[in-house]
Formats: C-alpha cells, structure tokens, sequence
C-alpha cells in the first residue's frame, strides 16, 4: 500500500485529506496545532463561550462545512496533531511531539504549511502589546480575549478590516484602522478585483460595516513609529495629506498581507520563482500543485489565495497524487478545479496592488530601527554591512555577517525586509539579492528529546 503524507491541517491539507479517504486512500495527517483548521479555519476553544457565526461571518458555513467532513474522516485517516515537522530528507518526514522524535517515509507527499503574516519594521515595533494581524485573530479564537482595550490595526491588507470587524463583533469598542495604500491605488485596483466579484463585494461589506459602527478608516497613512515605555502607549503617522497625528492606544495589530511557508517545500526539493506581482520568492508548481516527482504543494505554501483557493488546491493536489501513483482518481473534474484556483490566485494579484507592500518604506526606516528581533539587529547594521561586504551581496551572506534572519523565527518575519533593505542599500532589483535557504530544523527542536523508534 502506497503511503501519502499531508502536512498541514488548514483548509488545504482537510480537503485532500478528505478526497483521498473518500478515494479509499488512507494518508498520513501531520499538523503542528492541537486542532485542525489552520489560520483561516482555525476552530475556536471549546471551554470558551464564543460567537463563531460572529466570527467567520460570510465563511461560517464553509468553515462549518470543511470541518464536519474532516471529522467524519477521521476513522479512515492517520491523523497525528501536536506535531512538528522539523525536515524533509530522503523520502522520510522528520517528526517531534510529546513522544519525542520520530521519522515517516512517504511515497507521496502534499505539502500545505500555510502562509504567516508579512510584516515591514517601524520603530517601536518591538514594544510588548504590537502583535502580527494574525496573532490577533489567534488571541480571539484560541483564547478568547482581546489583545487590548484601545487597538489599532495598522498596515496594509484586507485581513484588517476583518479582524478589525471581527473583534467589534465581540464587543471591542475603541478600535482604528490605519491602511498605508492610498484610496486612489484601491480605485485603480478595482476593475481586476471585479473578476471575482463574491469577494470584492465581500470585502466592501467589511468596510461598510465597520463605518456604520462607527470604526475609524483612515487610507494612504505613512506609518511612523510606536511609542512607549515598557509596552505600546500610542502609535504615530502622517495621513494622506501630510498631517501628522497620535493616537493613544495600548496595543497595535500589524500587517502587510502574507508570506508563503516555504521552508519545507524547499526541504522537499522545490524549486523557486521570484513572482514580481506579489514580490515574494514561491515554489514552481504547475496548474494541479505539482512540484516534484509525487511532491504537490496546497494552498497559501504554493501561492495565497484564500480559503476557497486552498480548499479547490487541496483536491487537486489529491487528485493529481493519486494519478501520479496509478491509483483511481475520484472527485471533482480536474480542469474545472485548475480553472477555480487559477482564477482565485489571479485575484490575489490584483489584491497585492489595492493592498500594497510598502517595500520602498524600507529605504526611509531610521537606522536604529530593529529589523530582527530575535537578534536585535537594526536597518542600520544591514546597510552597513551591505556597504563594507566584499564580493557579490545575496540575503545569505548578509545573515552570516548581520546575523538577521538567525533566531527563533528563522527569517519569517524579518525576511522581507533584510530582502528590501538590501536590495535598496546596494542600488538592485529585489530578485537579484535572492531569498534565504532553508536548512533543517526548520523551527527549533529542543536536543533533550530523546529519539523514539522510526514509524
């Protein structure tokens, strides 16, 4: 019997989970979280009493759906939660848990590792109470409580309307949104965005019901630092229109879209593209997910999308597997499901220019600004080693001198922006400084654990 690993049980990694035990096919499940459903999906804790219709609002019976058919699979799949891939090698998936660790062969494999937020530096973004957008929703759903009392969600990006509106529903009240893209990139933006009408109207409901409760939007802000001591007390910036203003808060959630988790990918053999739309290095893939001999990556890993992207992304990458292995195929029509994510992916291009990535921000960051938190290192250390380095400059290089991109995250949060920094300090195009490698453990792994006896 042929065994097929997924790893990653966020919409992407539940539906092709689901199409190949409905297949007959029992794969392997390995998802880091204790609960199934990933970032998007994420359920919410079940000893706490939450409005989850409130919360998912438009997505809530598809979020409802995906995880009532995940369950009712779960006698046909090998599903192991509380699980950390740490490295690909050899065909084998190197695991930790509370067992210790462990190694799974594979003769094929999905990867769906999801996407984490994207984040530009400002000063005072270090300070306790600035959280990622996605560390917000993360305190809402899994814990239930807000990030603070006076919050703004500052940056660039849809999700900040949504967690914005998401945490008003649940009665925050002293809220702010402070969107760095002016109003008139959105307009330009919005014909493409009419390709898929469902969520662009979707997202105009987000900014229509934050305005009639009465939620400041502000668009086309320079953001210019966070202030405080000992933890974030109020946030500057200037608007459109050069005027500059503070405002009191006691915690800040940021956010500039999202980055593919490549790290396993690569581990697994991927190759890599710069895609200049969404300034971001991603797997090669073809139009079902392929990316290796019996290797396919799913959803935001491969290229964001969205929930629906990952969902349709998951069956074919399932689809495509089970063909590659010479076993029945089932499901829905290949072509029209290449057809759905290629439409949906197309949408997050036009999303990237209503939404965009400030990447000239990082020639302007002061230089005492911290780039890398775990190792403390700030935009003027880059741009002094980018100056002084001899030989050719690549991200490589400039972690080896800097140590930025060393810590606890591995580079994914600071990553984008040592990538801009340089690219900015040295006069070249972003794709010419390249993108960090990937190296095993791709998340740390404590040397204590003793090793258990290979599944």
């Amino acid at each position: 019997m042929r065994q097929i690993l997924i790893i990653g049980a966020g919409p992407a990694g539940m539906s092709a989970a689901v199409a190949l035990a409905e297949a007959g096919v029992r794969p392997t499940v390995i998802d880091e979280n204790s609960l199934a459903g990933g970032q998007g999906f994420r359920q919410t804790n079940a000893d706490i009493e939450l409005d989850t219709r409130a919360i998912y609002g438009h997505e809530y019976n598809k979020h409802q759906n995906l995880h009532s058919r995940f369950r009712g699979c779960l006698d046909k799949i090998d599903y192991r939660p509380s699980t950390l891939v740490w490295a690909i090698h050899g065909g084998k998936a190197h695991t930790l848990n509370a067992e210790g660790f462990s190694e799974i062969a594979f003769d094929g494999l999905i990867l769906a590792p999801g996407a984490t937020d994207r984040l530009m530096p400002l000063p005072g973004w270090t300070l306790p109470g600035v959280f990622s957008l996605g560390a917000a929703q993360v305190a809402l759903k899994d814990q239930g409580c807000f990030i603070g009392r006076r919050i703004v969600f500052a940056g660039s990006s849809p999700l900040l309307l949504l967690a914005a509106l998401q945490y008003h529903k649940l009665g925050a009240r002293q809220l702010c949104v402070l969107d760095t893209t002016p109003l008139r990139q959105k307009l330009r933006a919005a014909p493409g965005l009419l390709q898929s009408s469902r969520t662009f109207v979707q997202g105009l409901s987000y900014l229509w019901s934050l305005k009639k409760r009465g939620v400041p939007v502000h668009s086309g802000v320079k953001l210019q630092g966070i202030e405080g001591q000992g933890r974030v007390a109020a946030i500057r910036y200037a608007d459109a229109w050069g005027r500059k203003h503070r405002i009191a808060c006691d915690a800040v959630a940021l956010g500039y879209g999202l980055r593919a988790e490549t790290q396993l990918p690569e581990l697994a053999g991927a190759e890599f593209q710069f895609d200049h739309g969404l300034r971001q290095w991603l797997p090669k893939i073809d139009t079902s997910g392929r990316a290796g001999d019996c290797l396919y990556i799913a959803g935001d890993g491969a290229a964001t999308g969205g929930a629906d992207a990952a969902i349709a992304s998951g069956m074919l990458a399932a689809t495509g597997l089970l063909g590659d292995l010479g076993m029945s195929q089932i499901g829905k029509d290949r072509r029209d499901l290449q057809r759905q994510v290629c439409k949906l992916r197309r949408f997050q291009h036009h999303l990237a220019k209503a939404f965009r990535w400030p990447h000239e921000t990082a020639q302007t960051l002061p230089d005492h600004t911290i780039v890398c938190r775990c190792e403390n290192v700030t935009a003027g250390d880059i741009r002094a080693a980018a100056k002084q380095a001899l030989g050719p400059i690549e991200l490589n290089r400039m972690k080896a001198i800097t140590r930025c991109g060393m810590g606890r995250c591995q580079g994914r949060f600071c990553s984008a922006a040592l990538a801009e920094i340089t690219a900015a300090a040295c006069g070249k195009p972003i794709d010419a400084v390249g993108r960090l490698r990937a190296q095993a453990p791709v998340k740390p792994v404590p040397l204590s654990t003793s090793e258990t006896t290979a599944r």
